[in-house]
């Protein structure tokens, strides 16, 4: 049976290859002419080679609440999701806006404090978040960058038109999963690639290697990455990255402070380490700083970095900007610290410590999606119209109980992309994460993981509640 995109249903929802005429979008032609070519069962053949190789490759996550096994892929989708160059260069520049907008306002919360004295942010929003870390206040990093690697989330609605959909600025992960998804394209239509303008993303652990270096302001610096261990749901990732760059992967074990600086076990001796890609959440970072009860940070290590003696991406107190409830307010942080408007516009917010935005919410929570303020991966979020009256009414007693805690959002039926599922070409629902480096400058890597929520009808695309991943083409 030949391979075809004849019976493909488009109706209903932005679609990201096919306008509404069923007329292939721009970018797409090569694709679908190459895979058209093909017969079902060897586009199945090629597709199943590739999650083949995914596990072959090791490339896993860890799924905590899993009794069965801890280790799992992520399943890659073979149809590609294509970006004109027009719509990335728009996004590009969107995404540097935001980026250097809220880099200043965590350099401002932690030091003057204008938009909190101004009244542009609420000072109790600030003070009550729990990523909002006091031993921060009047810190300064290194070359005054804070959010050195961030990984914002967009999404299309029915307009076919990007929004931000939530800011990734503490541990944004994925960036291995959108590296190996181009190495599998690659593989899987050689013959394609040869005639498709596609932006190369291959170039990110050596773009990621160059901001550390940056940051650190010495020469031939020390660098590594810091994980948590070999349980933590990114482990591949951390492993990947640092071996891609060259440099050690360390956990707490590895890492002491001694004589003032902090210092890397090896078989020679301590060394010195300048610079750290650290993959652990603030307050695990230091028990002495932070949590007393961390077992997988450096005690003294926080010390240390307020000295300008070792370099910490992301700078610890990130994650006050992580806070979906703040995420609200970028807008007029953009405002605030850029006198420009948002060039990618935020999804409409409700705010429920705010009272109006709260009683919408509570009358109109069946149409909504509510979001825990400090929650990720798909966790702490009640999806309104698949949820049960029982599971309505619980989250309306979570808000009254901690209003501060709770945002909500439109129910957005999220654009969609052809997918291969069990033999046929079905549309399901994506997002996308692409990655922002501020070093001597903003680099966009131009590409990024396209999440897909494989279940059919969902719109949570998320690894850890079932959803897979494509390769994001960005067009020359």
């Amino acid at each position: 049976m030949q391979f075809s995109y004849d019976d493909y249903q488009t109706e209903g929802f932005y679609d990201e290859m096919f306008d509404a005429q069923g007329n292939v979008r721009l970018g797409y032609d090569a694709f679908k002419q190459r895979s058209e070519q093909l017969s079902m069962e060897e586009m199945t053949r090629r597709h199943q080679a590739a999650e083949r190789a995914l596990m072959a490759m090791g490339i896993t996550f860890n799924v905590y609440s899993e009794n069965e096994g801890t280790e799992r892929i992520m399943p890659v989708d073979i149809i590609p999701r294509i970006i004109p160059s027009k719509d990335w260069n728009k996004l590009e520049k969107g995404l540097i806006q935001r980026i250097k907008a809220i880099n200043l306002f965590i350099d401002d919360v932690y030091n003057e404090q204008r938009i909190l004295n101004d009244g542009v942010v609420p000072r109790d929003l600030i003070e009550s978040s729990k990523s909002f870390l006091k031993a921060c206040i009047g810190l300064k990093p290194p070359k005054g960058i804070w959010c050195h690697i961030t990984g914002t989330d967009l999404i299309k609605g029915d307009d076919g038109e990007y929004m931000v959909l939530e800011d990734n600025l503490r541990c944004p992960s994925g960036v291995s999963y959108m590296l190996e998804n181009r190495e599998l394209l690659k593989q899987t239509f050689p013959e394609v690639f040869a005639r498709t303008d596609v932006r190369p993303v291959s170039d990110y652990p050596s773009r990621l290697l160059q901001m550390l270096q940056h940051i650190s302001g010495r020469p031939d610096p020390t660098v590594c990455v810091l994980t948590p261990g070999i349980y933590n749901s990114a482990y591949f990732e951390h492993s990947y990255l640092a071996q891609q760059m060259g440099v050690e992967l360390v956990d707490a074990r590895d890492l002491v402070v001694h004589d003032g600086y902090v210092k890397m076990r090896t078989t020679k001796g301590f060394q010195v380490v300048d610079v750290i890609y650290r993959r652990i959440d603030d307050t695990f970072l230091d028990p002495h700083a932070f949590n007393p009860d961390s077992l997988i940070g450096i005690p003294g290590i926080f010390d240390v970095y307020k000295k300008g003696r070792v370099a910490l991406a992301n700078a610890p107190g990130t994650g006050v900007a992580d806070d979906k409830v703040i995420y609200a307010y970028v807008p007029r942080i953009i405002k605030y610290y850029l006198d420009e408007e948002p060039i990618i516009p935020n999804v409409r917010t409700y705010i429920c410590r705010e009272e109006e935005d709260r009683k919408y919410v509570l009358e109109n929570i069946e149409q909504l999606v509510v979001k825990e303020a400090n929650e990720a991966g798909g966790y702490g979020m009640l999806i309104g119209p698949k949820a049960t009256k029982e599971e309505h009414e619980l989250f309306r007693q979570k808000i009254l109980a901690n209003p501060r805690n709770y945002i909500a959002q439109p129910t957005i039926s999220l654009s969609r992309v052809p997918c291969l599922i069990e033999g046929a070409i079905e549309g399901r629902h994506v997002d996308l994460r692409p990655y922002i480096l501020y070093g001597d400058e903003i680099n966009v890597i131009p590409g990024g993981l396209t999440r897909v929520a494989l279940n059919k009808g969902s719109l949570v695309v998320n690894s850890s509640q079932g959803g897979g991943s494509k390769d994001t083409w960005v067009m020359w």
